[in-house]
């Protein structure tokens, strides 16, 4: 993707009975398992939670992703902000 493409990427969640889960402007998949995707959007980072997760369709044009699963939590993050806490030597030394 290109700069001005990335930059015209319009967010937007749409959830259907827990159930599936369709994303746009999404930059970026950071990571993914079938417990916790982990998204760069054009909002901030997003963090969905859940039980068998799984991408259904990636369209990395256009930014968008659907993901099907059972949907236990979305959540946003500052936009380039990791969670610096999560790093294995930062909890060593709490």
């Amino acid at each position: 993707m290109d700069k001005d493409t990335i930059s015209s990427l319009t967010h937007g969640i749409t959830l259907s009975e827990r159930k599936s889960i369709i994303i746009t402007g999404v930059k970026k998949i950071d990571s993914f398992d079938e417990d916790e995707f982990y998204l760069e959007t054009s909002m901030g980072d997003l963090i969905i939670k859940g039980e068998e997760l799984e991408i259904i369709k990636l369209d990395t044009y256009q930014g968008n992703v659907s993901i099907k699963g059972k949907v236990d939590s979305l959540n946003y993050t500052e936009i380039g902000k990791k969670n610096k806490e999560s790093g294995v030597f930062n909890k060593l030394f709490k």
